[in-house]
């Protein structure tokens, strides 16, 4: 058994969507640190190349790439882009996503968004493991992380589409490992909710994040409230106290890292990141 010091990240050949910023490029950033090789995916070029900048200056080893995650060619083109420059894909993480939050009575509101989501949150795993798949059953091993979400556990009210995606990813991935077992590992990422990462951008409805909170929501936007104004208890905001309420995304990403970072023969199929003092009940 190995001891704690090994760098099992070191060297392997990381394919990240979604690391113009976020889990993204945090994931990218720890990776590169620990001697990976990066190739960092987004829509956005400019924060794509900002990611790449940022690895390359602290002498990791990173290239961008401009990918839209929906387009089947684009993925493949992701994927021999990282086989040309480092002759490999070890591993894969399809974390682009967004998440419009709204409630069926919102629905005209929120078409335009729900169709982006169902293409980007299935279409872009489907996309990502497709492009991937063969070069890592040829290589006889290769590592898919998918995230997902705890919108995944259970039907809310406010996330009926975005929820719907995210179980899809779940399946896609059950499906995946089943089918490639001793070829391909598979991890399902699942966070909480977590502030600062741009996904509550295109939340349509603010209130469908009631869903989520269920009996706990009149605490929660007491919270909130309390946190607008300056006086919400330190231990709420203190990852070092129980009552930590909402998670830094650092630490999705450093445990998106510590399942990267085990030997060939460990896979860790589901992980669960949340605050130990969220208020959500799913």
């Amino acid at each position: 058994m190995s001891d704690s010091s090994t760098n099992y990240v070191d060297g392997k050949v990381i394919v990240v969507t979604g690391a113009g910023s976020g889990f993204g490029r945090l994931v990218a950033q720890q990776t590169a640190l620990l001697g990976a090789k990066v190739i960092c995916a987004d829509i956005n070029s400019a924060a794509v190349d900002e990611t790449v900048a940022g690895i390359t200056q602290a002498n990791g080893t990173a290239s961008a790439a401009h990918t839209d995650v929906t387009s089947l060619s684009q993925m493949h083109a992701l994927a021999e882009q990282a086989k040309a420059e480092h002759n490999a894909i070890d591993v894969w993480i399809n974390n682009a996503g967004i998440m419009p939050l709204a409630f069926h009575r919102d629905h005209t509101a929120a078409a335009e968004l729900w169709d982006k989501c169902i293409d980007i949150n299935i279409k872009g795993v489907i996309n990502g493991i497709s492009a991937c798949h063969d070069t890592m059953m040829a290589q006889g091993r290769g590592h898919v992380i998918n995230l997902s979400s705890i919108y995944s556990n259970a039907p809310v009210a406010g996330a009926g589409v975005y929820g719907a995606t995210k179980a899809a990813v779940n399946f896609l991935s059950e499906s995946l490992r089943v089918e490639s077992q001793g070829k391909i590992k598979v991890t399902i990422v699942r966070p909480t909710g977590v502030p600062n990462t741009g996904l509550a951008a295109n939340i349509v409805n603010p209130e469908a994040i009631v869903g989520i909170l269920g009996q706990n929501a009149a605490g929660f936007f007491e919270k909130m409230g309390l946190a607008a104004e300056g006086k919400l208890d330190d231990s709420a905001t203190n990852p070092e106290d129980i009552g930590y309420m909402a998670l830094d995304p650092e630490y999705i990403a450093t445990q998106i890292v510590h399942v990267i970072n085990q030997p060939w023969g460990v896979s860790i199929g589901d992980i669960t990141v949340r605050a130990s003092g969220d208020e959500y009940v799913i």
